[in-house]
């Protein structure tokens, strides 16, 4: 049973915190030990981590995956597959063509220009996750909005071995190249670069916590999107929502992993308590059923507010990654929602829509951090440049201004600069 918490907000969020995901001193040692390998052997140290990790006897020979490889690919995905996934680059692709910004160029008078250049990054990196679960809906979502934003090179590492549908997906989400090589190590493999792989732009896509803090550690070398940690979804709901319809979304998000968080924000007792019911008949025919149990256990969590305002104001504290309006009317809520990831509205858009089809991306911020942080989209793999030009005019009407702020500052070069360009003889 998922407990309860009836007007006990402190409590409630208590028991979905997960603070503390990034600090552990262990993992960090471990990650930083293989950044500077990596950064000091290069290829070398990729081969061994890749080794030792994966089992797989990787070699600067076979660490691309080839063309042949990608013909073999498409010889062996599911056919019914292969056009589920062609969809959904359509989808998301449609979706990315929506986010691409214009720069301008404003001439504020004669003399005066100022303005700003968009550009596409040159080269991105997208770490995609192997093991239990292949995660080939993150491969359109970190690949196509780059490909949209018009980065030119896409390169994609993923652990070995690479099954046909994660090779398929990058194909068609215009991966330019796939390199068999997972963990921390690959990483630092696209952040510094080595013999085999060309060092990126900026990093994005999903890992485990050895990932996440190798991104951590990553950052300033190059860009990332964000160091995402334990998956989640908070439902709001009010007597209309239907109970099935909860516990399924509930634990469908549980089955990520051991940390991942369910939780359920309801005005209803009698809801609550037949959600429990139904969380309790559903797990038993589910086959990670091991997984969603420890992580029911772990940060599930049920609250029992006094209105659906009371139960959306928790939300907006809490700031989840994904979130559901399960009421009578969530379009006329929607606006309310201002601190999460992803809001999904209504009883027939369940959170897989999101995942997997409907177009948005769904990289998002976790744990508290969509109070600041933006689902990943083509504006992350754009770059911003500003455009400034004065007439020697224009300069000269504001050149003491200029050097007034300047001399606050004690900078009296800086002062220089501008104040040079009008001092009578300065050529002579």
């Amino acid at each position: 049973m998922v407990p309860v918490f009836k007007d006990d907000r402190a409590g409630f969020q208590k028991r979905i915190r997960k603070d503390g995901f990034l600090n552990d001193k262990s993992v960090m040692t471990v990650v930083t030990d293989i950044m500077e390998d990596v950064y000091e052997n290069r290829d070398q140290a990729l081969i061994r981590y890749t080794r030792k990790f994966d089992g797989f006897d990787l070699s600067k020979e076979n660490i691309l995956v080839t063309e042949e490889e990608i013909k073999q690919a498409y010889q062996e995905v599911d056919k019914d597959l292969l056009k589920v996934i062609q969809d959904v680059c359509i989808n998301v692709a449609a979706y990315s063509m929506k986010q691409k910004e214009q720069g301008f160029l404003w001439e504020k008078n004669e003399g005066i220009t100022i303005g700003q250049r968009i550009t596409p990054l040159k080269r991105v990196g997208v770490y995609i996750p192997g093991g239990t679960a292949p995660l080939i809906s993150s491969v359109i979502m970190n690949a196509m909005p780059a490909y949209i934003a018009g980065v030119k090179e896409v390169i994609m590492c993923t652990p070995p071995p690479i099954d046909a549908a994660r090779i398929v997906a990058a194909k068609e989400a215009h991966v330019s190249r796939i390199y068999r090589v997972g963990g921390a190590q690959a990483v630092f493999a696209m952040a510094f670069g080595t013999e085999s792989i060309k060092k990126c732009d900026k990093i994005t896509g999903p890992g485990n916590i050895y990932v996440a803090y190798a991104k951590k550690l990553a950052y300033g070398f190059c860009g990332i999107d964000m160091v995402a940690g334990p998956s989640e979804i908070m439902i709001v709901a009010d007597e209309t929502a239907d109970p099935v319809f909860i516990a399924a979304d509930m634990l469908g998000q549980a089955e990520h992993d051991k940390l991942a968080c369910s939780s359920l924000l309801t005005v209803s007792p009698d809801l609550a308590q037949k959600v429990n019911i139904e969380i309790d008949r559903q797990l038993k025919t589910l086959k990670r059923k091991k997984i969603i149990e420890e992580s029911l256990n772990n940060s599930g969590a049920i609250y029992i507010g006094s209105s659906i305002m009371d139960c959306i104001s928790l939300l907006n504290e809490c700031a989840p990654e994904h979130a559901e309006l399960m009421v009578e009317d969530p379009k006329a809520y929607s606006h309310l929602v201002t601190d999460a990831g992803a809001v999904f509205l209504g009883a027939y858009s369940p959170e897989p829509l999101g995942d997997y089809y409907a177009g948005p991306n769904h990289t998002l911020p976790t744990g508290g951090t969509a109070r600041f942080f933006s689902p990943l989209g083509v504006y992350d793999f754009m770059k911003k440049t500003s455009i400034i030009f004065y007439s020697r005019e224009e300069l000269e009407k504001v050149h003491e201004k200029i050097e007034t702020f300047a001399m606050c500052e004690q900078l009296d070069a800086h002062a220089n600069a501008v104040s040079v360009r009008f001092r009578e003889g300065k050529n002579e």
